[in-house]
């Protein structure tokens, strides 16, 4: 049921991106109109029909797996159900048509917790017993397998993302342990596998440094977005009035379109035409505001309240960051594809603080598994930067404020029946 609904899913966003790029094609002033009407369409409905729909959906996904148990059934109907599944679907695919620069990699993960969420309830009683908490994530590894076609990384997210209080004990002794043992062998003998010896390519013997002045600056950057979008969320929590929400929303599309038409469409949609040009084409590098935009577009789309992700989103910036570096430096075609690469890696990881996912998903969605110790180094710098910015990830973030929301909300209903 994951691998049809999350294929669905995915032919669905990618027609929605593709009526943006038509209207933008022929008529792009139409945006001006049709961008912020999706965008309070978008909103409307998770604020309309549930509201815990809004977002990537991970950290509600992180909140749920947190809260399972038979007392907090109620909390995490709220955060995992077949409502959540709908609305999450039509508000992203909402946005998607209006141009916002999501991805549909975290809804994913919601929709699959969701329905692994829904077979459990409905299992008979004479089935196994089987817990809640493995069965949400189990179903949301299985949606990360799906939307990505990385199976390995669906593993690694459930064990260092979704259970990282157990994880974490060891994970920095597994990287540090595993990246010297590797860096010392390829000094020695060179990238090499077990059974062989693959074409390297001809990655130059000074890549690591440019690995690692990329990490630095996308993990940099992936923690800063996490903060700044923190911070306007505070800041929208002060409004007082729905429509000062729908203000921002249309101010939010504004901004995307206005940029999209004077200055690049790059600043809408996932941004993985980015990715695909930078690596697989000999037109390598981007321009000067490229990683400008990628950011400001995933700032405006995932302030909004509505569905959507920043997986995607992430990757692209990430991907652009390593492009505009290389340029700088003109380094050969075969280090720009690795600085992009390190780039993708490093910016997902300040976002997510998930260095081994991050690294594993690269990984498998480029198949360029020589690569591996150079992407390891980028995750664990990205990783250790990121703390000056913020010591807890974006995801880490929202799952407190979610469970927090929660309880604020039980303990109002409680005191309204009291009374």
């Amino acid at each position: 049921m994951t691998g049809l609904i999350a294929v669905l899913y995915t032919k669905l966003f990618i027609l929605a991106e593709d009526i943006t790029s038509i209207v933008f094609h022929y008529h792009a002033w139409l945006l001006f109109i049709l961008s912020p009407v999706c965008f309070v369409l978008a909103w409307y409905l998770v604020q309309r029909y549930a509201p815990y729909s809004r977002g990537s959906g991970i950290p509600q996904v992180m909140a749920a797996i947190e809260l399972s148990s038979p007392k907090t059934n109620a909390m995490v109907d709220k955060l995992l159900s077949a409502r959540i599944v709908i609305v999450k679907v039509l508000s992203s695919l909402i946005m998607g048509i209006g141009g916002g620069a999501i991805g549909r990699e975290g809804p994913t993960i919601q929709l699959s917790a969701s329905i692994y969420k829904i077979v459990y309830q409905i299992l008979p009683k004479w089935w196994p017993k089987i817990a809640k908490q493995n069965m949400i994530v189990t179903g949301a590894a299985a949606g990360l397998a799906a939307t990505f076609n990385t199976p390995l990384g669906g593993i690694v997210f459930a064990i260092e993302e979704l259970t990282k209080k157990h994880f974490s004990y060891y994970k920095t002794a597994i990287f540090s342990s595993v990246i010297i043992a590797g860096l010392t062998a390829q000094a020695l003998l060179g990238p090499y596998l077990y059974l062989g010896y693959p074409k390297l390519d001809g990655l130059s013997s000074t890549i690591f440094f440019g690995v690692a002045f990329v990490a630095v600056i996308a993990g940099l950057l992936g923690s800063g977005i996490g903060k700044v979008i923190l911070l306007i969320f505070k800041w929208k929590a002060s409004f007082k009035f729905k429509y000062y929400h729908v203000v921002y929303l249309c101010c939010c599309a504004f901004i995307m379109v206005f940029l999209a038409v004077f200055v690049s469409r790059d600043v809408l949609g996932s941004g993985k035409d980015i990715m695909e040009k930078t690596l697989f084409t000999s037109d390598k590098y981007v321009a000067w505001y490229t990683p400008c935009l990628r950011f400001i577009g995933s700032l405006l789309s995932f302030t909004t309240g509505a569905a959507g992700g920043i997986f995607a989103p992430a990757l692209s910036a990430g991907a652009s960051v390593g492009s505009l570096v290389a340029s700088w430096f003109k380094v050969s075609d075969i280090d720009t594809n690795m600085l992009i690469l390190s780039g993708m890696v490093g910016f997902l990881t300040g976002v997510t603080r998930s260095p081994f996912t991050s690294v594993i998903l690269v990984l498998e969605m480029t198949n360029r598994h020589t690569v591996i110790f150079h992407l390891i180094l980028a995750g664990m710098i990205a990783s250790l930067v990121s703390l000056i910015i913020d010591k807890e990830s974006l995801y880490s973030r929202l799952k407190v404020q979610y469970i927090r929301d929660l309880n604020t909300t039980d303990k109002t209903a409680l005191t309204e029946q009291v009374n």
